[in-house]
């Protein structure tokens, strides 16, 4: 019997086993047509798309989002971080969730989830308010990445696994971009209310083609929840995610940020000494990352997220704070990032293909840091067309390092670990994600006082950029020591008289 069924959610008799059936072809024949039109991780791609589109629209909203509801804009951030701080807690039971409940169920509940609370978001007239329906959005948000990736990964073959993957990618490429110019558009010209609105018909779409196209894939035994490690990895992540988020921002005491962060880190050493008394029960499986192809992509990853992740909070920061440019027209200029990763997304597959996962990743890990430091050369009087030449070329590097980074994570794991692999890869990325804007806000912090400014120029954000391409650049400690063939059950064999190229 295999080790994962798309089981039906209505009970009981022959009427099960035929449900049951119907699911496991429905499932086949998306496995079947999945070399053609990639339907399945399209569905994925779109919802995943809808959360990362409302996390960047918001920020450029919350000045006049705090007028209308009256408050001080520092106030409304908790906007921002109550679904941060949701989304950090509920991360490490999304397997455990698209296991007991069936991957569809729990997909398909986080679409809805986060279509009806962004109208509460929408209709908000108090601070309160909004934050209650902030934290219901971050729990909907923190179930649809890690399980819809598990849906990827239990219906594909491996052979697609790249391709597919990039279709994980391009979502949060595409909203980080495209969110500064279309949060500015409906600022400007409508009201802030329908940053929220928008997300209800994206939803209804989203949840119409889950219920049609994504099997109800989940484990045949049911575990138990393990509720001391959910409540000490929910302590420990929030604590470490909101520290992180705060370090710098002079918006919480000092005391306070480090009292999070200590909490957090403590809170994280005692999950550990409960893992190591209960590993077979334990929400997160950490014994994973003893397999070399998946520590390699989550914990060198961690490096690579750590650089490349704070480029574009600091980029947000140069071109608008430094270069006086509106948030429409940086969100314009970064556009060209989104295009050049959409360019590469079929060649990403025949490129691991060809020279296999190593010297892909080796290759553009190199050429994206050096891409990155070149934002250091950026003045208010360089040409356009220039900046928009860097952000394209960077934006297909970057793009194809990460396809290749997603799909080498899984391309070794046994069936039976895909579910608790899918969520401690999002706990990973989520830690790396906050503590590389946290330290990119200390180091601009340190900076500013060494020219004894307190008003952000782009001198400033300059000279950090080659700092986090460096720490980039640790991540090759991870993936030159991997063999030639490694992820061979992804990509193929390898082309040894393959000369690697750029992406």
């Amino acid at each position: 019997m295999s080790e994962t069924t798309a089981e039906s959610e209505v009970p009981g008799g022959l009427l099960e086993e035929m449900v049951e059936a119907a699911d496991l072809s429905a499932g086949a024949e998306i496995v079947e047509s999945s070399h053609s039109s990639l339907l399945l991780p399209m569905i994925v791609g779109f919802a995943l798309f809808m959360g990362t589109l409302d996390g960047t629209v918001i920020s450029n909203a919350l000045p006049t989002m705090a007028r209308a509801l009256h408050q001080d804009p520092l106030m409304l951030n908790t906007a921002i971080t109550s679904y941060l701080l949701a989304s950090a807690v509920f991360l490490p039971i999304s397997g455990w969730a698209a296991d007991r409940f069936g991957a569809r169920t729990v997909f398909r509940g986080a679409i809805i989830l986060f279509a009806v609370s962004s109208v509460g978001c929408g209709i908000a007239h108090a601070l309160w308010h909004l934050v209650v329906a902030r934290l219901l959005q971050g729990i909907a948000g923190s179930m649809m990445l890690p399980v819809g990736r598990l849906v990827l990964l239990r219906t594909l073959p491996k052979a697609e696994m790249v391709r597919a993957m990039g279709f994980l990618i391009l979502p949060g490429i595409l909203g980080t971009v495209l969110g500064p110019p279309v949060g500015g558009f409906i600022v400007t010209f409508s009201s802030w209310r329908w940053i929220f609105y928008i997300n209800l018909p994206m939803g209804l779409i989203g949840a119409i083609l889950t219920t049609m196209y994504v099997p109800n894939v989940r484990e045949t035994e049911k575990q138990k929840l393990d509720l001391t490690g959910f409540l000490l990895t929910g302590f420990g992540l929030a604590g470490l995610v909101y520290g992180f988020e705060n370090v710098g921002r002079n918006i919480l005491p000092a005391w306070a940020v480090n009292s999070l962060l200590g909490g957090g880190l403590i809170s994280l050493i005692l999950f550990y000494l409960h893992y190591r008394r209960a590993r077979e029960t334990s929400i997160l499986d950490l014994s994973i990352i003893g397999i070399p192809t998946y520590r390699s992509a989550t914990v060198g990853g961690m490096f690579l997220r750590l650089g490349l992740g704070a480029g574009p909070f600091l980029l947000a920061l140069l071109l608008q704070l430094g270069f006086g440019l509106s948030a429409f027209q940086a969100g314009l200029l970064t556009l060209a990032d989104a295009l050049g990763s959409l360019l590469t997304m079929k060649f990403t597959q025949p490129l691991v293909k060809a020279f296999g996962f190593k010297r892909m990743l080796v290759t553009n890990i190199v050429v994206a840091a050096i891409l990155q430091a070149c934002y250091a050369f950026f003045r208010p009087e360089t040409p356009h067309w220039m900046i928009v030449a860097v952000f394209f070329v960077s934006g297909m590097f970057r793009s194809t390092l990460f396809t290749a980074l997603n799909a080498l994570a899984y391309a070794d794991l046994p069936q039976k670990a895909m579910s608790r692999a899918s969520s401690l890869s999002s706990v990973l990325t989520q830690l790396a994600s906050s503590l590389g804007i946290g330290a990119s806000a200390v180091v601009l912090h340190a900076v500013m006082q060494a020219h004894h400014t307190t008003k952000i120029s782009s001198a400033d954000i300059t000279p950090i950029f080659p700092m986090i391409s460096g720490v980039t650049l640790i991540s090759l400690a991870f993936f030159l020591s991997m063999p030639t063939n490694a992820g061979a059950t992804v990509s193929g064999p390898v082309e040894t008289n393959a000369t690697p190229k750029t992406a």
